[in-house]
């Protein structure tokens, strides 16, 4: 991998990560468009992909910093220190949000680390994350009609085995072409969320899977012996870092902006119009 291929695929994994449209699935189509199908089926390159991942997890931990803080002092305070302001509604209050993110992230933990090696194979499939686009291009579209009219509700009323469903939606991005961010977001528009209680909930899940991912997957890079692509992963991380952070502030921002609209069928028929490119792509060559 050459060092304009892995800022470019930062760039791409930055941007695309967050938003609901895969950046496994883009990551995937990338080489495919670009003639680099050496560099996907190179053994380095998963875990090069998840420390670029790492620069997505560090984003979304410092936008959401502040939550991070209260949820984890709140949840201590609640579990040890009750009469110490543990038994506060505020605080039982953001005890039970970390109990919903924790409830939400078994699924997609239990599954990423027993389907391990089937992912490797589908990762490198353009035709399955070109087929996936389309399903989760369908997917966004029809959530938007399926939702609960009128329906905005908020965490603190998201029962604790809705969450558990939630994770389990989010556990099925673990098929490139279906987006982390979006098929969350999904779960949580059809559990009665609104779009930017959905997309909040959405991030804070995803932190603790990609985290562990990077945990699970860079050490494998340095046991490969590879130190040419130790220095790529680094700036590649740090460009993903950047990309990541100011998107995630781009789709607060126009959730927050487009709470009663249809905000996820542009990414939907992005999704689409990509998958049947890709498909034709395929076909002709």
């Amino acid at each position: 991998m050459t060092f304009r291929q892995a800022i470019l695929f930062s760039l791409l994994q930055g941007t695309t990560e967050l938003a609901p449209v895969s950046s496994l699935g883009h990551g995937v189509l990338l080489p495919l468009f670009a003639g680099w199908t050496g560099v996907s089926r190179n053994t380095q390159f998963l875990p090069f992909m998840v420390a670029l991942h790492l620069g997505t997890a560090l984003a979304l931990l410092l936008f959401f910093w502040k939550d991070w803080w209260s949820l984890t002092r709140d949840t201590l305070l609640s579990l040890f220190f009750s009469s110490r302001g543990g038994d506060r509604p505020e605080t039982r209050k953001n005890a039970r949000m970390m109990g919903l993110l924790i409830a939400g992230t078994i699924p997609a933990a239990v599954l990423g680390f027993l389907l391990e090696k089937k992912i490797r194979i589908l990762f490198s499939s353009p035709a399955v994350a070109a087929a996936f686009l389309g399903v989760n291009g369908f997917v966004l579209i029809l959530a938007e009609y399926l939702k609960k009219k009128g329906v905005s509700g908020s965490l603190g009323q998201l029962p604790m085995s809705r969450a558990f469903i939630v994770g389990a939606f989010q556990s099925m991005a673990l098929i490139p072409g279906l987006s982390r961010s979006g098929i969350t977001m999904v779960g949580g528009l059809l559990n009665g969320l609104g779009h930017e209680e959905a997309a909040r909930f959405s991030f804070l899940l995803s932190t603790p899977i990609i985290v562990g991912a990077g945990i699970l997957e860079v050490p494998k890079l340095f046991r490969q012996g590879a130190g040419g692509m130790l220095h790529l992963a680094v700036a590649g991380g740090a460009v993903s870092f950047v990309a990541a952070y100011s998107t995630t502030f781009l789709l607060m921002r126009y959730f927050r902006s487009f709470e009663t609209e249809r905000a996820l069928a542009p990414f939907g028929w992005y999704c689409l119009c990509l998958s049947v490119v890709a498909g034709i792509w395929l076909a002709l060559h």
